[in-house]
């Protein structure tokens, strides 16, 4: 028997969709993410659609950023920005509760935490904390 893709244990399109947006909307509530959002343009619906196409494939469901924008390269497309460990850690607790507040179950909130932490630590450019 097949293992089910995360992308279908997590909802599909419609979960993805609901996760993408509750993402951007505490990035843009939270003080807490500030300095995420600021590496962000003003209009956050260009980065929502890149992340919601982005994590459809990551997750095993279609590859739409491949098909609309080509490979991810993520770590050569976030080198324009200063990303240390607070961005980072801003990151991941922001979509921590992105998933918590979404109804992700707690066994695939976790499993899915582990993976989002790998690959924001792989996207980190400078030593440690950036210098304000």
């Amino acid at each position: 028997m097949q293992e089910q893709s995360l992308y279908i244990l997590l909802g599909g399109e419609t979960t993805v969709t609901r996760l993408c947006d509750r993402f951007y909307e505490l990035m843009e509530q939270v003080p807490q993410f500030a300095t995420i959002r600021a590496l962000h343009p003003a209009n956050l619906q260009s980065s929502r659609d890149k992340l919601f196409m982005f994590l459809s494939g990551w997750l095993g469901g279609p590859d739409l950023y491949v098909k609309h924008i080509g490979q991810p390269m993520l770590r050569r497309r976030h080198m324009p920005f200063a990303i240390g460990e607070e961005e980072r850690d801003q990151w991941v607790a922001c979509m921590l509760l992105a998933m918590e507040s979404t109804g992700i179950e707690q066994p695939l909130r976790e499993r899915l935490l582990a993976a989002f932490f790998s690959t924001a630590d792989f996207m980190r450019n400078q030593p440690g904390t950036t210098q304000r």
